[in-house]
């Protein structure tokens, strides 16, 4: 086999929702990643369970287990989806153990910078620690980014609804967690003055698919300018997660001058309100096709991990933007 044939492998901490589901994922769609070993504390957690009988190594010891395993020897890249506290302490140890290990994080804690593929991804193919943001982060900033892309954007709110049922104890602890990093991540990779998030769970029966609502306040750029950079940005997503979708056309409400409105900690603000409302279907090889929260952070993980290995095995010298955005993780 040579250099570029050659498998990243992986080691999943986490033996929850996210983490089990990632692991079908690489198990069936890795190109240049494949799961190596499984993680947890839980010796019964379906997770690990799950993973025996996919033939996966397991640890249910955590990432103190883990640095202590042969097999660790071999890993090149850690998908961490535990909760943000548990990923400072993860981060520590095994950038202790193997400095110059790449980390995937798939919690709220941000010690690396945020990416999000089809927006900043060729910016952090080299980053020892990389941060996936947020479900509602990876839904709604390259909507944000696509409407920063023709005009200036003041402001940009996003409301990301999910179904209580697809939120684990790692998402309900880091509720706080959610809304600051998101709101960050707005603004630093959407490429909004001031970002705002705020997140629902939704307790309905039969559960509700993912649904995200953005909305920004710009000037500059026209309606159509707007609409078509948020369209081509829809289906850019929808390469690597399919049932990422527009639910109807982009709406429009121009804010006049004298009839400004207040935006907290900006001032009176005219100008462009824009609205996009999105749907995430997730592709169900864990949960059900409700939890398109889960799906969108996975296939957004892998997207990264099988971009980030093309790039190590092609020696850093090839553009891999196109496979962050093709990678197929249905």
């Amino acid at each position: 086999m040579n250099q570029q044939d050659k498998k990243l492998k992986a080691a999943i901490i986490g033996s929850g929702n996210i983490g089990t589901d990632l692991m079908i994922k690489i198990l069936r769609h890795g190109k240049h990643i494949e799961a190596s070993v499984m993680v947890g504390i839980d010796a019964a957690s379906d997770g690990l369970a799950r993973a025996r009988r996919l033939g996966v190594q397991t640890c249910d010891t955590g990432v103190e287990g883990l640095v202590g395993m042969a097999v660790f020897e071999d890993v090149d890249v850690v998908f961490d989806a535990t909760s943000a506290a548990a990923h400072l302490q993860n981060e520590a140890l095994l950038r202790r153990v193997k400095p110059g290990i790449h980390v995937i994080d798939l919690t709220p804690a941000a010690i690396g910078p945020y990416c999000v593929p089809v927006v900043n991804l060729e910016e952090h193919l080299r980053a020892r620690n990389v941060n996936m943001v947020t479900c509602g982060g990876q839904a709604t900033i390259p909507v944000v980014a696509a409407v920063s892309s023709v005009s200036q954007v003041h402001y940009a709110e996003i409301v990301a609804s999910i179904s209580s049922r697809s939120a684990g104890p790692g998402t309900r602890a880091n509720i706080d967690e959610f809304t600051e990093t998101t709101s960050r991540a707005l603004e630093t990779v959407g490429g909004a003055r001031r970002g705002k998030a705020i997140i629902v769970l939704n307790p309905a029966e039969p559960p509700l698919l993912m649904r995200d609502t953005v909305f920004t306040l710009s000037e500059g750029g026209s309606e159509e300018q707007i609409e078509t950079a948020i369209t081509r940005m829809v289906e850019r997503v929808n390469k690597y997660v399919p049932g990422y979708r527009l639910k109807q056309r982009v709406q429009f409400e121009h804010i006049p001058a004298d009839q400004p409105i207040n935006v907290p900690g900006i001032g009176l603000l005219s100008g462009l309100k824009t609205s996009a409302f999105l749907e995430v279907e997730g592709a169900a090889h864990y949960l059900p096709a409700y939890a398109g929260n889960l799906d969108i952070m996975t296939s957004a993980a892998l997207a990264t991990a099988e971009a980030m290995a093309a790039h190590l095995s092609s020696g850093g010298e090839a553009s891999t933007k196109h496979d962050a955005v093709t990678v197929s993780t249905q």
